[in-house]
């Protein structure tokens, strides 16, 4: 089993919480996991994202030039990251935020997912991250669902335990879209 992924977005969407979400499910199936923060120079407002490498194999390098697969939750994270998706890969594009027509279709399986209507309809748009993270884990297979939602107690801070519930849902609708 190999998945790699790159997160892509505005510092504030959460983009770096979910990779490491994504970096806890993985290690709680047993794993081998890397995870790599990347920031701009703001981060509010400014860029971030992240890569993470799961293998059930010793993971050579955490750095992925050709990724597997791409969650864009912002028009400058497709421009910058689309191109380099290998052929065949699993691109989540945020719909609410970047016209349809930007993303390719043909070299790649692409989901457009409307991840601020879905968050707002839930009554957080703070949820946009977690609808971003289901859509890829149903879209790409990585690891069942649950596992991920299981996670959310080791990456959510005491302070917001509260939510854990919310952010489940999130991510169950998140998968839902992308079953579409």
């Amino acid at each position: 089993m190999y998945q790699d992924v790159i997160i892509a977005g505005f510092g504030g969407q959460g983009v770096l919480l979910i990779g490491n979400l994504l970096a806890y499910a993985a290690m709680d199936q047993g794993l081998n996991v890397t995870y790599i923060p990347v920031y701009g120079a703001e981060m509010r407002g400014g860029t971030a994202n992240c890569t993470v490498v799961i293998s059930d194999e010793e993971i050579g390098s955490p750095i992925i030039h050709r990724p597997i697969g791409l969650i864009a939750m912002n028009r400058p994270s497709l421009d910058k990251f689309q191109a380099r998706l290998k052929d065949g890969g699993v691109m989540i594009v945020n719909s609410s935020l970047i016209d349809p027509g930007l993303a390719e279709k043909t070299r790649i399986k692409t989901f457009m997912v409307p991840m601020n209507q879905i968050a707002d309809s839930m009554g957080n748009p703070r949820l946009v991250n977690m609808v971003a993270i289901g859509a890829f884990i149903q879209a790409s297979g990585a690891m069942p669902v649950e596992t991920v939602v299981k996670s959310l107690g080791q990456v959510i801070s005491p302070h917001y335990k509260h939510m854990i519930p919310q952010n489940a849902e999130a991510i169950e609708a998140g998968a839902k879209a992308a079953r579409g």
